[in-house]
């Protein structure tokens, strides 16, 4: 931290005033719990202070909870405090410990993590000199936008009206339940969220949104500051400068932000006048971190809503079965927008079976006839039209036909992908990328050609076959992770598309999230079964949301709706998802799914975690996995978990490094936490490495005879997305 902190005197001068402090400690250390500190005198719980760990300065925050009065002990002094900035209050903290428990991370780790890095390098000084800034550009924000008034709201529609007062009923309740909105594409769900943010900020309390990408938080960033001309908004994602993430968290620590908008990161913002909790899109899984502590955002809004009293409205077209099944038992209260905005009719679902389409080879293979046609008819008409392909690049693998060559990763178990634009292959794990070589390495065949497509090839063959009436090229657009890397590309695109000059936009999930395409009549999957036979249960669940969000897309004005379209191509016409799908019947394809999850005891019927070792072979990974399940069994409580095999991760190797997993599954999710609580521990000392002479010389005595190199490192996931 900076050298500007408030410092605190030396030991020497301490008084007998003792504090617990959270840091973050490395992981290996299993040192999860906060840590003892002396000082001169007593810091208020949720300070920010500098305290020694071994021999480096590290961050940490004053934690509430007594610490070991043992006067034996002498403790290490806490040497600096950031006593400009009022402590992070006991909500905040509470929240914090609830997630560090839950997912099985030390109190320090979530808690470092979640605050602003520039934290660490301000001292006091500086800091009060940020806050005094703020202060200031806030006091002059109302002469800044004395011309700009706020947007007057529309009349609501029956069904938002009566949505929006039963909102306002459960929050009247001394802990209001978590309302389940579940809204049809385009019902206004987003006109819901204004207007009960707009109850929340005439209560004097703030109001926090959640949204999954970081790439809709500009536009619905837009639509509030559109509403509450006048009011403080902010911003909390990722692609924020350190600066700016700073900046818009003490705006809401300080209580001087009425809204908040963000992404996952968000749920963790301090703010001390909480009075709502929207989590749009609640489904989705970009919710769930997959690294360090892996929260699920939604999980911990949910919570902190009981916490701090706050509503939570959780929004989805397409809930996830977790939170229908809650609605179901009466956790929830389920809330509905059963139609459109003005009337219009949902997007006709069009299956192409593409077992009956003619086999020719050549570049249209991947799109069907029928589908063609409809693309050109739209072009006729001037409506636009989005093409979805979830698969970035031009083809998944470069092959030769002579002595069957493919274009494998030497460090990951995967293809490298062909990209043609720069005539490259990019591992899109391990981010290797090399020139796409003249000939085949193995044999020097000159014909080495693409299997497969991306949404490059498929913006290619596009090209390639539609034409406007006039006889030009269709204007077509990309939209893509590779498209959108420079700033301001996306924003660019989407203009582009909102302005009606592209006609057809081609692009991956990323462009069926929650944007509204107002001239879009036509939607369509070109590849979606690959989900429908996955290894992984919640992958038809994921593909379901996927197409019903898509086919939003399309016909969002009501004058265009009657004519709007979703076409599906699949292999499979029959299956009953696509059946759901036609009939736009989320609550048959929920009832289903649950039904079998049930018969076969999975999540919400059950609880699941999953242990992960990372070792440079497959043989010390298992290894570590089969020592962690024989060490589970001989735990109290085993009986009513069970630990399965380890096997290898979908993609088993990354970057060199072999990946291994293992469930654990439990009828009961108090039995499985408290197995974990337990187990957990124990596991660092499978890994750690030797300390005496003697101890290095039997692991290497026991490396030599097993083969087993040490892991790299473990990890457990608890409510893990992905299996």
């Amino acid at each position: 931290m900076g050298g500007n902190f408030t410092v605190v005197p030396s030991p020497a001068n301490l008084a007998a005033t003792r504090l617990r402090v959270a840091v973050d400690a490395p992981q290996h250390s299993g040192l999860s719990a906060p840590l003892d500190y002396a000082a001169e005198h007593a810091l208020a719980p949720g300070t920010l202070v500098s305290v020694p760990l071994g021999r480096r300065e590290v961050p940490g925050v004053v934690w509430h909870g007594a610490s070991d009065p043992n006067p034996a002990l002498e403790l290490r002094p806490v040497t600096a405090a950031l006593m400009s900035l009022p402590p992070l209050g006991a909500a905040w903290r509470e929240l914090v410990d609830f997630a560090a428990g839950y997912y099985q991370r030390s109190t320090g780790e979530i808690a470092l993590s979640v605050l602003p890095p520039e934290l660490r390098k301000l001292g006091d000084a500086q800091l009060a000199n940020r806050i005094k800034k703020l202060h200031k550009a806030l006091a002059d924000a109302p002469d800044a936008m004395g011309a700009v008034s706020a947007t007057i709201a529309p009349t609501l529609t029956d069904a938002q009206a009566q949505v929006l007062a039963q909102i306002a009923a459960a929050g009247t309740a001394d802990v209001p339940p978590p309302v389940l909105l579940h809204g049809i594409t385009g019902s206004g769900k987003t006109e819901v969220y204004l207007g009960a943010a707009a109850q929340a900020l005439a209560a004097g309390k703030q109001a926090l949104v959640l949204v999954p990408e970081i790439n809709l938080t500009p536009q619905l960033e837009a639509r509030f500051a559109e509403r509450f001309a006048g009011r403080h908004i902010v911003s909390l994602h990722s692609a924020l400068t350190p600066a700016q993430r700073l900046r818009s968290w003490l705006a809401a620590h300080l209580g001087l932000a009425d809204l908040v908008l963000g992404t996952r990161l968000a749920v963790f913002a301090s703010m001390p006048r909480l009075g709502l909790i929207v989590v749009d899109e609640e489904h989705d899984p970009s919710y769930k971190q997959q690294e360090g502590a892996r929260y699920s955002a939604r999980d911990l809004a949910v919570y902190r809503g009981r916490l701090e009293k706050a509503t939570v409205v959780l929004g989805s077209a397409t809930p996830s079965l977790e939170s229908w099944q809650r609605a179901a038992e009466g956790k929830y209260l389920k809330l509905a927008l059963p139609a459109r905005i003005g009337g219009g009719a949902l997007p006709k679902v069009r299956l192409v079976d593409m077992n009956q389409q003619p086999k020719l080879h050549g570049v249209n293979t991947a799109l069907s006839a029928p589908l063609v046609a409809a693309l050109q008819d739209r072009l006729a008409r001037g409506e636009q039209s989005l093409v979805f392909l979830n698969r970035r690049g031009y083809a998944p693998v470069l092959h030769c036909g002579e002595c069957g060559w493919k274009s494998g990763c030497p460090h990951c178990s995967v293809w490298r992908v062909f990209h043609k634009l720069d005539r490259t292959l990019r591992c899109h794990h391990c981010g290797l990328t090399e020139r796409v070589p003249r000939a085949c390495p193995d044999c020097g065949n000159l014909d080495i050609a693409p299997i497969g497509r991306g949404t490059e090839r498929l913006e290619e063959q596009l090209a390639a076959l539609l034409r406007t009436p006039d006889d030009k090229v269709a204007r077509i657009a990309r939209i893509d992770a590779d498209s959108t890397k420079l700033k301001g590309a996306l924003e660019a695109q989407l203009g582009a598309v909102h302005a009606g000059d592209v006609d057809v936009l081609v692009g991956t999930q990323m462009v069926t999230k929650g944007h509204d395409f107002r001239r879009i009549t036509l939607v369509a999957a070109v590849n979606p079964d690959s989900s429908l036979f996955s290894s992984d249960f919640r992958a038809p669940e994921r593909l379901f949301a996927l197409l019903m969000q898509a086919g939003g897309r399309a016909g969002r004005d009501a004058s265009q709706a009657d004519r709007s379209e979703l076409w599906v191509q699949t292999w499979h016409p029959t299956h009953a998802l696509y059946g759901a799908l036609r009939r736009h019947d989320f609550e048959a394809f929920a009832a289903s799914q649950l039904k079998e999850r049930e018969m076969a005891g999975l999540p919400p019927f059950s609880h699941l975690a999953i242990l992960r070792a990372d070792a440079r072979t497959a043989e010390a990974a298992r290894a570590f996995l089969h020592a962690a399940a024989e060490l589970a069994a001989t735990l109290p409580g085993a009986d009513h978990v069970m630990v399965y095999p380890p096997v290898p991760m979908g993609v088993a190797r990354v970057a060199d490094v072999e990946r291994m997993q293992m469930l654990i599954e439990s009828a009961s999710r108090v039995a499985l936490q408290r197995f974990l609580a337990l187990w957990l521990p124990a596991l660092h000392g499978l890994r750690r490495t030797p300390k005496t002479a003697d101890e290095r010389i039997l692991k290497n005595h026991e490396r030599i005879l097993t083969g087993h190199e040490r892991i790299l490192r473990w990890a457990v996931d608890v409510d893990p997305l992905a299996i």
